[in-house]
């Protein structure tokens, strides 16, 4: 199987001292190691990226748009561009995936609640087999919810998802096994 690692919205306007998320640089490395990893695999490591509205710190003229500086983004790799919370909606991204063949999608990046949640449910209804690293995302407390439970409740609930394909593989990213 040919498999791409999808790094879902890890920009600068989703980190720092406002958003406080869980477990931020640890992400970080993890994401480096796999993305590595598909590489090695022949995969594709693609990154998407929001494009907020004027005013957004997501906007592509403000300096949260941009990537985290970390994050290990080679010239190979690819990026694409949403404005919602699924990474499928009104972008290129299925349509690169079948341009690449690619069997099998690994969801990670910034938020497990909203945007790493509406692209592993996208892709489970779309038939799309999907791995889900469980330390590969990551968020922020919430006023009801500290951001672990958050991330338990979240691969819990994709790991048992209904879907064509089945529900997701939820492992560790140390776990995540790109033969066959």
């Amino acid at each position: 199987m040919t498999s791409a690692l999808i790094v879902i919205d890890m920009q600068q306007g989703s980190f720092g001292e406002a958003n406080q998320r869980h477990d931020a640089a640890g992400l970080v490395s993890r994401l480096d190691r796999l993305a590595d990893t598909v590489r090695a695999n022949d995969g594709a490591v693609v990154f998407v990226q929001h494009d907020g509205p004027p005013g957004d710190p997501h906007h592509p003229s403000q300096p949260g748009w941009r990537l985290l500086p970390d994050l290990d983004v080679r010239p190979e790799d690819t990026v694409i561009h949403k404005t919602s919370c699924d990474s499928f909606l009104d972008t290129i991204l299925e349509a690169f995936l079948r341009d690449n063949s690619i069997d099998r999608l690994i969801v990670t990046g910034c938020a497990t609640d909203y945007c790493v949640d509406t692209t592993v449910r996208t892709a489970l209804a779309r038939g799309w087999p999907t791995i889900v690293p469980a330390d590969g995302h990551t968020t922020s407390d919430r006023p009801h919810l500290p951001a672990i439970k958050i991330i338990e409740h979240h691969n819990a609930i994709w790991a048992d998802f209904i879907a064509p394909r089945g529900p997701a593989i939820v492992c560790p990213c140390s776990d995540v096994r790109l033969s066959t």
